[in-house]
């Protein structure tokens, strides 16, 4: 009886100090994520599952980091509150261009996805650049860098940039003659393209206009959480897991190298 009484108080003693190890492992903590699924391939429900590049991405940074987390969808600008907020979200990831702007509100992981804004418009439209598009109108995603760069090119008070809260709707005006083009990220746009092939639908890039951007995790000022997700997000590019989850949503190897020159 002693014995096994002893065996007892023994497995329960192991079983605290493995308890131990992993919350200490993890750090106690589950991380919450906010996130706008509404993005195909990077971000978007696949019925009742959450997928894309981001959020394979998230899952290896955060296993090489060895921290507990979840993701939720709960749209584009009420993740940019919350995560500014920092109270319910720690994070945000929804391909957030890395900007001078943003970063004023906002602190951001190390860049892991290098991306550039591109013009959709119909077969035999006349637009062939950007600045075609000033008195054309264009749908963009509202507080995107697309909103941005079509502000300046169109101004700010110009009824025809519709602004719309996601790049589906944006899309869907286009193929309702709503607008004449719609500029939205290179990965949207030629996932569009790719699943509508009998639309004949156009791409249109413009490097005067509109250059490369740079996806960072979105992160609250002052965040403790950077610490732990840059060293695993290097990791991750440098040690081919990185290469593996992007050929699976594109299809081609990454520019790794030019990825980890940016700061």
């Amino acid at each position: 009886m002693v014995k096994k009484l002893m065996m007892i108080v023994l497995a329960v003693g192991l079983a605290a100090a493995i308890s131990g190890c992993g919350s200490k492992e993890s750090g106690g903590t589950k991380y919450k994520f906010a996130t706008d699924a509404a993005y195909s391939p990077m971000e978007f429900m696949d019925k009742d599952k959450m997928t894309g590049f981001d959020i394979d991405f998230l899952a290896e940074v955060m296993k090489e980091a060895g921290l507990s987390y979840e993701v939720n969808n709960i749209g584009w600008d009420t993740m940019l509150t919350s995560v500014k907020q920092g109270k319910e979200y720690q994070g945000g990831i929804s391909s957030v261009s890395i900007t001078d702007e943003r970063k004023q509100s906002y602190d951001y992981s190390i860049p892991y996805f290098e991306s550039k804004n591109m013009i959709l418009v119909k077969e035999g439209s006349p637009v062939k650049s950007a600045a075609d598009l000033k008195d054309k109108k264009v749908a963009v995603q509202i507080s995107t860098t697309a909103d941005t760069l079509m502000t300046k090119i169109m101004g700010d008070t110009n009824k025809s940039l519709k602004r719309l809260d996601n790049n589906t709707l944006a899309l869907m005006e286009l193929e309702n003659n709503g607008v004449d083009a719609v500029v939205a990220d290179i990965a949207i746009v030629r996932e569009y393209v790719k699943n509508n092939p009998n639309k004949k639908f156009v791409i249109i890039a413009d490097p005067t206009n509109f250059e490369s951007e740079y996806y960072g995790i979105l992160l609250p000022k002052g965040s403790e959480l950077k610490a732990k997700l840059d060293p695993a997000i290097k990791k991750v590019i440098e040690n081919g897991a990185y290469a593996k989850v992007y050929k699976k949503w594109f299809g081609e190897e990454p520019d790794t190298k030019k990825l980890l020159e940016q700061k």
